[in-house]
């Protein structure tokens, strides 16, 4: 397990250098870190709410640093609702900062991105979903964005580290990404330590949010990332199929928090050389019935099934990891084509029910045909373009019903036959 964790810490120092303090026990050195964007600091944060001691470290940092600290104020609810993404933009604009701290897991963060967006450029968050709406808006203004320096709290989607912000619309459950490397933080801080607080289905989702990422961008990796995006995300999946077990059943144990702390920062990198593509696509749908980690645990199978024809090396290499691990038997080695789909999608499906993910989008309670129309429509949407293209195997709006369709069906069904190959 070190000597993948060292190959881990190898991969991060290479992808973010000084920009990023991250390890055990390493709180005190935010103020370090943070000081260098100005002296006049917003803060935001629930975590005075849950981590009355972890919360006391920060603002003890800061100020040990010579800054004054505003705040703090409340930072986003879960999936990041655009009512939060205004309230804080208008805080924003109101303290006269020289830059945010946002102390938080990924809503948090993705929302403080967003707020600094609207806070600098106004107009309408809808103006900024899709890919370099931000970096245009700003060249066109000439303007620069307020500093957003991120410390992660939770092992999850490396909000911190990435050019993401996944925005909520709460009248209709649907998530939008705003993709832009303006927006990724300058600098960022993550403790490994703080997500002993995680509770255990808060840590499977976070996990499964960092193997889709590595799992995501791996599959939809081209030629010439291909090499890179591969060491990165089977050194991310293995250090969480080793170590989300220990992490779920014993939340102490922090040899297995520090794995899935380099782990889904691992995705994080895995998602700034490659992007995310089909489960993500589909869990923007689902927000009102499944957490995003959640729902990208339980579609990645049957995704996994239908790009099969189009990422065979990475399905080898996948079998494996995984037949390392005991998720899948020997003769899966030597299996071809949609077998070796099967093969990688059961082992998947497998590590999941370990940690009590449901395997079919019909255990869902809430969950109708109505909710796979939507993730239909909504992969049309301009938009969210960006993960039709990420696919291995690429769709465009006019093939959504054709081939999308069958497998969120099969989804819905836990029924792999009912996938059409292209």
């Amino acid at each position: 397990m070190e000597e993948l964790k060292e190959k881990a810490r190898e991969l991060i120092d290479e992808f973010k250098g000084s920009n990023y303090i991250y390890g055990i026990d390493c709180l005190e050195r935010s103020g370090k870190l943070a000081a260098a964007f100005g002296r006049k600091i917003l803060l935001m944060t629930n975590l005075q709410n849950r981590d009355k001691q972890n919360f006391e470290k920060i603002v003890d940092s800061l100020s040990h640093s010579g800054l004054e600290i505003i705040g703090p104020i409340k930072s986003s609810r879960p999936n990041s609702p655009k009512e939060d993404v205004l309230k804080l933009k208008k805080e924003i604009l109101e303290a006269g900062a020289d830059c945010v701290i946002v102390a938080s897991g990924g809503s948090g963060i993705d929302a403080a991105k967003a707020a600094c967006v609207l806070a600098a450029l106004g107009g309408d968050i809808e103006d900024y979903f899709g890919v370099g709406k931000v970096s245009e808006r700003l060249g066109e203004l000439g303007k620069n964005l307020l500093p957003c320096i991120a410390i992660q709290t939770a092992s999850s989607s490396a909000a911190h580290l990435t050019k993401y912000s996944n925005i909520t619309d709460l009248e209709d459950y649907q998530k939008k990404l705003i993709i832009d490397e303006a927006i990724v933080p300058p600098a960022a801080f993550f403790d490994y330590s703080l997500t002993k607080s995680m509770s255990a289905s808060f840590t499977s989702d976070g996990a499964f949010d960092g193997l889709a990422h590595s799992l995501e961008g791996y599959y939809g990796a081209g030629s010439e990332s291909f090499q890179k995006i591969q060491e990165i995300a089977l050194t991310g999946i293995e250090l969480i199929v080793a170590s989300i077990e220990k992490a779920v059943n014993k939340p102490s144990d922090m040899e297995a928090r520090e794995a899935l702390g380099l782990a889904t920062d691992l995705g994080g990198y895995s998602i700034m050389v490659g992007g995310t593509n089909g489960a993500h696509l589909t869990s923007f749908s689902l927000v009102d019935i499944l957490s995003h980690g959640r729902a990208c645990a339980l579609l990645n199978p049957y995704y996994t099934v239908f790009f099969a024809p189009a990422i065979q090396e990475q399905l080898k290499q996948l079998a494996g990891l995984f037949f390392k691990h005991n998720l899948v038997e020997r003769n899966s080695l030597n299996l071809s084509g949609r077998d070796l789909g099967l093969a990688v999608a059961k082992a998947l499906s497998n590590l999941g029910k370990r940690v009590g993910i449901p395997t079919t989008l019909g255990e869902i309670s809430g969950m109708s045909k109505a909710h796979i129309n939507k993730a239909l429509e909504a992969a049309k949407n301009p938009q969210l373009e960006s993960k039709l293209k990420n696919m291995p195997i690429p769709l465009s709006p006019d093939m959504i019903d054709h081939y999308m369709k069958p497998v969120l069906e099969a989804a819905l069904e836990g029924d792999f036959s009912l996938i059409k190959t292209i």
